[in-house]
């Protein structure tokens, strides 16, 4: 007997996430930063909930990366990661916004700065 194909998941997403189709908390990005708030965990969760768990238990995840340990869509990984931290589960911090562009000015003076070192 051969064993499943890699290319399809055998739970359809829309089902992992019981139906719901948007998350109850919209500002959770593709690279909000998920960790586990080390409670109990309470009977009863879904499996979907449990593996998302489960793979916070090892540290941090962005939702990106936790969708794709779990296989699974984004957009199901932040429904599922909305539903923990409404049940205090999962802490959720936003993403680390981009640095501030570089002055060139700035690295210029650096550079010649260094280059006056080098060559006293």
């Amino acid at each position: 007997m051969t064993g499943r194909r890699a290319g399809r998941p055998l739970v359809p997403a829309y089902l992992s996430t019981g139906g719901v189709a948007r998350p109850s908390r919209p500002h959770l990005e593709r690279l909000s930063l998920l960790a586990s708030a080390r409670g109990a965990v309470p009977a009863g969760l879904p499996a979907a909930q449990l593996a998302l768990l489960d793979a916070l238990d090892g540290g941090s995840l962005t939702v990106v990366e936790a969708a794709a340990l779990l296989r699974l869509p984004v957009s199901a990984v932040r429904v599922l990661a909305a539903e923990l931290i409404d049940r205090d589960l999962v802490l959720a911090r936003a993403p680390v916004p981009p640095a501030a562009r570089f002055d060139p000015d700035l690295l210029k003076r650096v550079a010649d700065g260094l280059r006056a070192l080098k060559h006293p």
